[in-house]
């Protein structure tokens, strides 16, 4: 009997503790501890974080003193119309020797995704060097992958998805970059010599997006068009002096994006269309209010902007982000010389055309573009859309064929297009069909996210830790 009564109370004791804990446990608040993360709390934009002093361009080294030799270019990221489209004199190859694959030359880079820009037999990768914690631009022969030289500057970079993501821009004469932190670069283009710096972070007390700077710089008739965000919208700095010559207030405390500054004409009017993490705005690019905000628009506001903005003639203007943000659609309106926008459609990721990082091209009044990871159905494959309907596919690459993050760009009238794994596939264009020509694995590769770049009839590529040039010329 007493064991019974025990046995009694040692349950009557557990049922007890049971109910309290979870009578606790539906009552307690299990992040009281915790803060809301707001902008500002991490003390980002203090002038904390503005401390280390970046001696840009100090670092040179010279390897050669051949010069290279070539005809072509691929003048800055999606080429000299932004449009990624080449305008190459040289037959492509449309199918390969699997066996003996054209490889010319590669060579070993930092972790990142930086693309190559190509100017007359020269070749221009912004490497982060991890051994020497330095931003360097390296200079390869397009011929023999030759390093001709390298210049750059010390700054603290951890990796984050790696380090390094930006396409240089060259003339004639210069070479300008934007590093992960910000610093902006600009050098001689056939010696490296220095020729002016400016730190974008610290001087406009600017807010690097996540996953470092994606932004690629923009040279237009001699002035580089830099997106800041911080205490200026838009600046524009002359090549060969380093002069500011004007900048654009940021009212609206816009961050920089990973999007790049696109130019556009409309109506005859030429201005410069960036799509930041807060808006969207148009800027004068020419004329007596050169520098003078046209238009912008809020209603486009993702904390996470990696394609840049789509300007079709017809003055819509595309805009798509990742993470779920889908895409929306805007109609640009000229009135008596003054300008305004307004939305025409915006939807999700699964319900019509949409990008996580690349920017869609558009060839033959189609667009292009690879479907992001939340396009139901269609996630990563390659569609082609018309754009009186952003929502309805033409075709789609098919359920089998998904090419992830991957680049694509449009030469000698092919698509050529890099899987993360870096598989190559070159497709024919078409706005009825899709039609692989060729699809081979180049290497084991990984993150091949990187813009593409030719010239001359090579190819050049990476992955996430190695640049490798092609030949893809046909009669060579």
């Amino acid at each position: 009997m007493g064991k019974l009564k025990s046995s009694h109370i040692i349950i009557t004791l557990l049922i007890l503790t049971g109910g309290g804990a979870i009578i606790w446990w539906l009552t307690k608040d299990p992040v009281s501890d915790l803060s809301l993360s707001l902008p500002g709390t991490d003390n980002r934009g203090s002038d904390s974080v503005f401390e280390e002093d970046v001696k840009i361009g100090s670092l040179f080294e010279s390897f050669s003193d051949e010069k290279a030799e070539g005809t072509e270019v691929w003048a800055c990221f999606r080429g000299a119309d932004r449009d990624n489209i080449s305008d190459t004199q040289f037959h492509l190859k449309s199918n390969l020797d699997h066996d003996k694959l054209p490889v010319v030359w590669k060579t070993e880079l930092g972790e990142g995704h930086a693309g190559a820009a190509i100017y007359k037999g020269q070749v221009f990768v912004l490497d982060y060097m991890e051994d020497e914690r330095a931003d360097m631009l390296r200079c390869f022969d397009l011929k023999t992958g030759k390093e001709l030289w390298r210049r750059g500057y010390k700054v603290k970079i951890k990796r984050n998805h790696g380090m390094s993501r930006t396409v240089p821009a060259v003339t004639g004469d210069y070479v300008v970059t934007i590093g992960p932190r910000c610093q902006v670069m600009c050098v001689d283009r056939l010696t490296g010599d220095f020729r002016w710096g400016i730190d974008i972070e610290k001087e406009y007390q600017t807010e690097e997006p996540l996953w470092y700077t994606g932004q690629c710089p923009f040279i237009d008739n001699g002035k580089v068009i830099i997106a800041t965000g911080g205490k200026a919208l838009l600046i524009a700095v002359d090549c060969a002096s380093g002069e500011k010559l004007w900048e654009v207030p940021n009212t609206g405390n816009w961050d920089m994006s990973h999007a790049s500054v696109m130019p556009f004409t409309f109506k005859g009017r030429k201005m410069y269309v960036y799509s930041a993490v807060g808006g969207v705005c148009g800027v004068s690019a020419e004329g007596d209010d050169e520098g003078k905000l046209l238009w912008e628009s809020s209603e486009w506001n993702h904390s996470v902007v990696a394609p840049s903005a789509l300007c079709l003639p017809d003055g819509k203007i595309f805009l798509t982000a990742g993470y779920g943000a889908g895409s929306m659609v805007m109609q640009l309106i000229e009135n008596n010389g003054s300008f305004s926008v307004k939305v025409l459609d915006e939807f999700k990721p699964k319900d019509g055309l949409a990008c996580e990082q690349q920017t869609p091209v558009v060839w033959k009044g189609h667009v292009f573009g690879i479907m992001p990871k939340e396009g139901g159905a269609n996630r990563n494959q390659f569609v082609c859309v018309d754009p009186k309907d952003f929502r309805k596919m033409v075709w789609t690459s098919g359920k089998d064929k998904r090419y992830g993050l991957g680049p694509y760009f449009m030469a000698d009238d092919k698509f050529f297009l890099l899987n993360d794994d870096a598989t190559l596939t070159i497709i024919e264009p078409s706005v009825n069909e899709f039609k692989v020509l060729d699809e081979v694995k180049l290497f084991d590769g990984q993150d091949a996210w990187a813009p593409l770049a030719t010239a001359d009839g090579y190819l050049v590529l990476r992955d996430s830790k190695t640049l490798i040039c092609l030949d893809m010329y046909v009669e060579r």
